[in-house]
Order: structure tokens, then sequence, then C-alpha cells
């Protein structure tokens, strides 16, 4: 199971997504193995141990850190990709994670 987090605002989730979607289409995978969360406040994002927007979790494990959740930031989430910082996962990078854990 496929689990994209993010929360409204936040300038990188649609772009992340969408790279999601290209990769999901790629690699005809189930669009119902894609899962939605919304975290709408800080509270929940105790709950659910949210990382920042955007993250995408597999099978639970965040695909960028290799490790499952235990802490949680409600903040913008930036990534290092080849020395730069952005707050956007990009496509190479989910297809590689994709087809190494699925």
């Amino acid at each position: 199971m496929i689990q994209f987090q993010y929360f409204e605002g936040c300038p990188n989730a649609k772009q992340t997504l969408e790279h999601l979607y290209t990769v999901q289409k790629e690699l005809s995978l189930d669009k119902q193995e894609i899962e939605i969360v919304e975290v709408p406040d800080a509270a929940s994002s105790e709950i659910v141990h949210f990382q920042g927007s955007p993250t995408i979790l597999v099978n639970g494990v965040d695909i960028y850190t290799g490790l499952k959740p235990t802490d949680n930031s409600y903040t913008c989430r930036v990534y290092t990709f080849d020395g730069r910082r952005t707050g956007v996962i990009p496509v190479e990078f989910i297809r590689e994670k994709l087809r190494e854990w699925m």
C-alpha cells in the first residue's frame, strides 16, 4: 500500500502527487493502491507520525528515509537530491523506490 500524506496549502504537494501518479501509470500499479491522506492539523500529525508535507509511505515506511516514522513534524518537508534542496520528490526517486519495494 502506498500512502501520500500532505496538508492543504503545501506548495509542493500537488507536484509530488503528480509525480507519484506518473510512476503509478509507468509501473501499471492499480490506482487503488494509492491512499491520499490529508493531515489537517498538528494534533492529527501526531496520530499518523506525519513527517511533513509531502510524504510518501510504502507499507508504512517513508520512501525518503527508509524508516517507519515514529515522531512527527507538521511542516513543509525539505528533501536533498543530488546536493539540491527541494520540497518536491522527483519522479526518478519515486520510480526507483517503488521498484525496490513493490
